[in-house]
């Protein structure tokens, strides 16, 4: 079985509980980022994920918060030797600001510097990611203030899906990415522009027909998750759960 560790399930502004929103995809024969935050070194050895399995990055767009943490994650698996290519993937404008980033370190000049790939995504619904023998991965362009990316994760052992949303006002890609999924994990932000609501994340769940909801990206507010949940409940008519820092979705 593969699972989703969700490294950080915070929105823009973290506190010590939460971390900013980031993930991980592993199946037996390594794992991929999507997104990357906070300090990726210590959060993927405390989830209990080998660094040398890290098999790619897939950025979903180009905010401080999901990306901040990815020079120092290059960075350091530099100086700690990695030779193997790290493969990033992402919408065209996407892997455009990665590189403008990683040029202001000079990261060019790093001597013996493992190979970085830049794999474009298309900005259609349904466009394909990656795919290997275990994992395809598609996704499709959804509605935030700069060009995103949703994800549809299908395990193609067990059968088992999973999709994100990424950060997004409630929209029909995110409901094609999550048709039939097993899980959907979707932002609770607020609702504003670029952003869903908790009710609104439960309205996509169910027009989607998804297993279970999980909310993520939200902001870290204790008094506030139990309204959250059974608006959440109330929209979808099924499971729903707050995601926590490195909580485990198996599928």
């Amino acid at each position: 079985m593969a699972r989703v560790v969700a490294l950080g399930t915070a929105a823009a502004v973290p506190d010590e509980g939460h971390a900013n929103t980031y993930l991980a995809v592993e199946g037996e024969q390594g794992f991929f980022l999507i997104d990357c935050a906070d300090s990726p070194l210590v959060r993927i050895q405390r989830a209990g994920l080998a660094l040398e399995r890290l098999r790619g990055l897939i950025l979903t767009h180009f905010h401080p918060d999901h990306v901040f943490g990815v020079p120092i994650l290059l960075m350091d698996i530099w100086l700690l030797g990695r030779a193997a290519p790290l493969p990033v993937y992402g919408l065209h404008d996407v892997l455009e600001r990665f590189e403008a980033m990683m040029d202001l370190f000079r990261w060019r000049e790093w001597p013996d510097l493992f190979p970085v790939p830049c794999r474009p995504v298309a900005e259609e619904v349904g466009a394909l990611v990656l795919e290997d023998d275990e994992f395809r991965i598609t996704g499709a362009p959804v509605e935030h203030m700069v060009p995103t990316l949703g994800l549809r994760v299908e395990n193609k052992r067990s059968g088992g899906v999973v999709a994100y949303s990424s950060d997004t006002s409630p929209c029909d890609a995110v409901v094609a990415l999550a048709r039939g999924a097993d899980i959907l994990i979707h932002e609770a932000a607020k609702n504003t522009s670029g952003h869903s609501s908790a009710a609104q994340a439960g309205e996509v769940a169910r027009r989607a027909g998804a297993g279970r909801l999980v909310l993520i990206h939200y902001r870290p507010a204790p008094w506030q998750y139990d309204r959250w949940l059974e608006e959440a409940a109330v929209a979808f008519g099924g499971p729903v759960e707050l995601a926590q820092d490195f909580g485990e979705y198996v599928f």
